[in-house]
C-alpha cells in the first residue's frame, strides 16, 4: 500500500510538471477536429469527450523537457500522436466488432463501420498535415515508421486469429507492433526536439519500447483479472475475438509439461476460438487455466523486467525533474488497474 501511495504521488507530480502543456494539446486536438466536417468533428469529439489517460503525448512532453525542450513544437506532435492513437483505436474497433470502448459504445457500434472507418482516416491524415507543419524530417520519419509499424502490426494479427500454437516471439512482436512502437516513437520525438545526440536519443527510443511492452503485458493481464467496469470492455474479450495474448500462452506452455492438463486446457482454448464465444466453454474455466499454471505471475514478472529495463535506459540522461518523472512511469504503468 505505501509503495502505490508512493507511485500516485510520483505520478502526480509527473503530471503536474506538463499539466498546462496538456491542456494545450487538448486544445490542439479539439481545434483540429472541430475545424472538420460535420461527422468527423462529432466522431472526433464524442472520442475526445471518452476520455482516456493522454499517457502517449505525455511520454512525448516529459521525454523533451527531459531533453531540454519546451515549447509548441512539443504541444502540437503531442497532439499527432493522441490524433494517431484514437485512430487506431476507432480502425481496431472495427476489425474486433468491438461493441464498446472505455466503457461506452464504440464508434462503429454508433456510426456503423463504413462511417467509423473514414473518420479514422481522416484523423490519421489530419495528424500528418499537422506534423508537416513542423518542416521537421526527423520527426515526420518517426512518425511515418511507427503508423506503418502499427498498421503492420494489425495485419500481422489478423494472421493470428485463432491461433492456439502461437509463439512468445510472435506475441511480443504484435505488442511491438501495436502498442510499444508508439510510446518508443513518443519517447524518440523528445529527444529529437531536445536535440539530443543519438546514443541519448536511442535510449530514450529504447524506454518507450520497454515501457510500451510493460504496458501491453499489463493490458493483457487485465483482460484476465479486472471486472468489465474496471477495463472499459467485456472480461476476456481477446480471447473471444481470436486472440491469444501472453498470459494464455505461457498457460498452455506450462500444462503441456503437466500431466492431464495439457489436454484439458488445450481442448478449452481451441473451442473457445472456434466458437468465438464462451458457449461450451465458461470464462472462469480459463481464468482458471492461467492462474493454476502461474501464467499470471510469470507474464506480470516479465511486465515488471521491461519496466526495470526502461527505468535503467534513462541514465543517459542528466538529473532533473522530468527525469525523474519518467523514471515514475514504469511504475505507473505497473500498478494500473484500468
Amino acid at each position: 500500500m505505501a509503495f502505490a501511495v508512493q507511485i500516485a504521488k510520483s505520478i502526480k507530480s509527473a503530471f503536474e510538471l506538463i499539466r498546462e502543456d496538456l491542456a494545450l494539446v487538448e486544445q490542439e486536438i479539439a481545434a483540429q477536429s472541430g475545424g472538420a466536417i460535420e461527422p468527423v468533428a462529432e466522431i472526433a469529439g464524442y472520442l475526445r469527450e471518452g476520455g482516456g489517460k493522454r499517457l502517449r503525448p505525455a511520454l512525448l512532453l516529459l521525454a523533451a523537457g527531459a531533453s531540454g525542450y519546451r515549447g509548441e513544437s512539443a504541444i502540437r506532435l503531442g497532439a499527432v500522436v493522441e490524433l494517431i492513437h484514437s485512430a487506431t483505436l476507432v480502425h481496431d474497433d472495427v476489425i474486433d466488432g468491438a461493441p464498446t470502448r472505455r466503457g461506452r459504445p464504440s464508434t462503429n457500434a454508433r456510426w456503423g463501420n463504413h462511417m467509423s472507418v473514414l473518420a479514422g482516416d481522416w484523423l490519421y491524415m489530419q495528424s500528418f498535415e499537422m506534423a508537416l507543419r513542423e518542416r521537421n524530417f526527423a520527426a515526420l520519419d518517426i512518425l511515418i515508421d511507427l503508423t506503418q509499424n502499427m498498421v503492420e502490426g494489425e495485419l500481422l494479427q489478423l494472421t493470428h486469429l485463432g491461433r492456439i500454437d502461437l509463439t512468445e516471439a510472435e506475441a511480443i512482436e504484435l505488442a511491438y507492433r501495436k502498442t510499444a512502437c508508439l510510446f518508443s516513437g513518443c519517447a524518440r520525438l523528445g529527444a529529437v526536439l531536445g536535440r539530443q545526440p543519438k546514443h541519448a536519443e536511442e535510449a530514450l527510443e529504447e524506454y518507450g519500447r520497454s515501457a510500451g511492452l510493460a504496458f501491453q503485458l499489463v493490458d493483457d493481464l487485465l483482460d484476465f483479472t479486472a471486472s468489465p467496469e474496471q477495463i472499459g470492455k467485456p472480461v476476456l474479450s481477446d480471447l473471444k475475438e481470436g486472440k491469444v495474448t501472453l498470459p494464455l500462452i505461457f498457460a498452455l506452455q506450462t500444462a503441456a509439461a503437466q500431466n492431464g492438463f495439457s489436454c484439458d486446457g488445450r481442448n478449452l482454448v481451441a473451442k473457445v476460438l472456434e466458437e468465438r464465444d464462451f458457449v461450451s466453454v465458461r470464462p472462469e474455466q480459463i481464468v482458471r487455466l492461467v492462474r493454476e499454471t502461474g501464467a499470471l505471475g510469470r507474464a506480470s514478472h516479465l511486465a515488471r523486467e521491461h519496466a526495470r529495463r526502461a527505468k535503467e535506459c534513462l541514465a543517459v540522461l542528466p538529473e532533473s525533474d522530468y527525469r525523474r518523472a519518467l523514471l515514475a512511469v514504469p511504475d505507473f504503468i505497473l500498478e494500473r488497474e484500468n
